[in-house]
């Protein structure tokens, strides 16, 4: 009984050193994992979770040369100086508006340029086309904008020349506020349509190519396939990706913006990226900028909460 005991207590003593043993090696195994996953942690907590301590100017009148601690104090002013603005309710609607087109209009042109070229069945020309799609996502927003000039102008643009070719009047596509939007919409659409669609690309480079030749076997034609197989094999992640979109709502790209303004189109191109810039940096109304910043990331993770909460609510899979 004796010798039981000793073994039982020998046992129990070796088992932490046997774990203990494992997982030092499964850390040593790791380090490869860890070293690259270190940049990427290393700039997430320098760029996004330090400045984070910088929000406290937008309760302060902040001032440079008094730092965090010595400016003073004002609460909730500066809040309430951006929902009392004039321009408020302009700078939300148009936000908003712009917001939705691209949540409507931008966002499925990836999903269906991944099932256009899921069903190309020659790899050369289906390399190609990725190839010329994936292209405009390198160019910057001052290129995009300069190659819209030239198209869209109203005196000298390509397309205004072809249409008073043809005996039709020219249009102010950048003059005018009836196409600002759709200009926008367009210039996302076709700069970064063909990077987005790597993502759904990917979800389908996973089904099973035996669910396609079973659902030709049982008679379905190619629409058949894509809306029975194709998509629902995309629908956890066009749910997760629509999440993370709606927190970015209010975030529309400030450079892409500023370069499509004018003071014609203002009236629909103003939103609150740019109005921060113009009334709070180049002011150097700091703290007002900031508080408008904090406005933003607000209703962005309210929007985030709700959708995810919705979609488990709906059985789908949710971003936590």
């Amino acid at each position: 009984m004796r010798s039981v005991k000793q073994t039982s207590a020998a046992s129990q003593a070796y088992v932490p050193v046997v774990t203990n043993r494992i997982r030092r090696v499964n850390w040593k195994r790791g380090i490869p994992l860890y070293l690259m996953i270190f940049p990427g942690f290393l700039y997430f907590v320098i760029f996004k979770y330090i400045p984070m301590g910088g929000l406290v100017i937008a309760f302060q009148e902040y001032d440079p040369f008094s730092g965090f601690i010595e400016s003073p104090w004002v609460g909730l002013d500066h809040f309430q100086r951006l929902f009392t603005d004039a321009d408020f309710w302009t700078l939300l609607r148009n936000t908003l508006m712009l917001s939705a087109l691209n949540l409507f209009l931008f966002f499925p042109a990836p999903i269906l340029f991944a099932i256009l070229l899921n069903e190309v069945r020659k790899s050369w020309f289906r390399r190609i086309v990725q190839t010329v799609i994936y292209m405009p996502h390198f160019l910057s927003w001052v290129v995009v904008a300069s190659i819209t000039v030239l198209l869209l102008a109203t005196q000298d643009g390509a397309i205004n020349n072809l249409l008073a070719d043809m005996g039709y009047e020219r249009i102010e596509w950048l003059t005018s506020s009836d196409y600002f939007r759709g200009v926008y919409v367009a210039q996302n659409i076709w700069k970064e349509s063909g990077w987005n669609a790597i993502i759904f690309l990917a979800a389908l480079a996973a089904v099973d190519p035996t669910l396609y030749e079973a659902a030709v076997v049982d008679g379905a034609n190619r629409w058949k396939q894509v809306w029975h197989i194709t998509l629902p094999a995309l629908k956890s992640t066009i749910v997760i990706l629509f999440i993370l979109r709606l927190g970015q709502i209010m975030d529309l790209g400030f450079e892409h913006i500023l370069l499509l303004q004018n003071p014609v189109n203002l009236d629909v191109a103003d939103v609150f990226d740019t109005y921060v810039y113009r009334n709070g940096v180049l002011q150097g109304n700091f703290s007002y900028s900031t508080a408008v910043g904090i406005f933003k990331s607000v209703i962005g993770l309210l929007l985030i909460v709700l959708a995810n909460r919705l979609a488990k609510a709906f059985g789908h899979e949710g971003v936590y």
